[in-house]
């Protein structure tokens, strides 16, 4: 099947998947008489596996790992779940920052609206500046 096809079957991008090509995530495909990509059932499989991990948060950098193990006929699943509890772990401390963040917005934003506006030419902002107006 030919690229346009391809990406219409997977919702992909035909950029994407000379992207994904360029940068080895899928082998170049074979070609036309006429020079035209010509992809295979693997093709479509590889891609539509590269569509899933993505989608569940796995980088471009840990598909090709997995993709490398799976080429040398090697079971990639102890890197996969290495891999899943290491990211997991990570989301878990992008949500405590975020959660710590959107608690300062907040607490910023009650002061904001309790205190009248200043117009103190040399201040950037009395609401985000540190207490005591400390500049350091």
């Amino acid at each position: 099947m030919r690229i346009g096809e391809l990406a219409k079957r997977l919702d992909l991008n035909p950029q994407t998947i000379r992207y994904y090509e360029r940068i080895g995530l899928l082998p170049e495909p074979e070609r036309t008489a006429a020079g035209y990509r010509s992809y295979s059932g693997e093709d479509l499989r590889r891609l539509k596996f590269i569509k899933r991990a993505r989608s569940v948060g796995f980088s471009l950098g840990e598909i090709k790992e997995i993709l490398a193990f799976h080429d040398r006929n090697e079971p990639p699943c102890v890197y996969v779940t290495e891999t899943i509890a290491r990211r997991a772990g990570e989301i878990e401390r992008r949500i405590a920052e975020l959660t710590n963040s959107k608690r300062e917005l907040e607490r910023l934003y009650e002061q904001a609206i309790k205190q009248p506006p200043k117009s103190d030419a040399d201040s950037y902002c009395h609401i985000i500046e540190p207490r005591g107006g400390q500049r350091s």
